[in-house]
């Protein structure tokens, strides 16, 4: 059975310079957030086996730092619908993945929390930079747009790392 896991990005720096929204950077909390919750994927033994990433910057950055700190050792793919689109798109676009043991999609809300309402009918608020874990009930990726699943866990970094994390958006 698959795994897929949900991150949402960490905590974008509005007050930065940037151009278009797709630009925004991420702040400094959201940039240890996203290295912790790297750290923590691995210690809780859910590397994933490929990560699909949102081209925004926030997202890839998360994404990357995430990665780098985790010492995962799986490839980022670039997906640029996963900006600014639904959840069926989402699924669309994922369900062309390898069959991967373990999927991790990066991107945004609200579509993050739609997602895993759709696929395992719980409500999730995924705060930035939070994990979820979804147990699938397919064979294949092909499979994601009508899958079906349970919530296993979800994870945010305050739970983790202090109320210094605490983020209500």
């Amino acid at each position: 059975m698959p795994t897929l896991l949900l991150m949402r990005h960490a905590k974008s720096d509005w007050d930065a310079s940037y151009g278009a929204d797709h630009d925004r950077p991420l702040n400094e909390r959201g940039t240890r957030s996203a290295r912790l919750m790297g750290r923590f994927v691995s210690g809780a033994d859910l590397v994933p086996d490929l990560v699909i990433s949102s081209t925004a910057i926030r997202a890839l950055t998360t994404a990357q730092l995430a990665a780098e700190s985790g010492a995962w050792d799986c490839p980022i793919d670039l997906e640029p619908g996963f900006y600014g689109t639904g959840a069926g798109t989402v699924l669309d676009l994922a369900s062309e993945a390898p069959n991967v043991e373990r999927l991790l999609l990066v991107g945004h809300q609200p579509t993050w929390s739609v997602l895993v309402q759709r696929l395992t009918g719980a409500r999730a608020d995924m705060k930035t930079a939070s994990v979820a874990v979804i147990d699938l009930m397919i064979e294949a990726w092909a499979e994601l747009p009508t899958a079906q699943g349970t919530l296993v866990s979800l994870h945010h970094p305050r739970f983790y790392f202090g109320s210094e994390w605490d983020d209500a958006s």
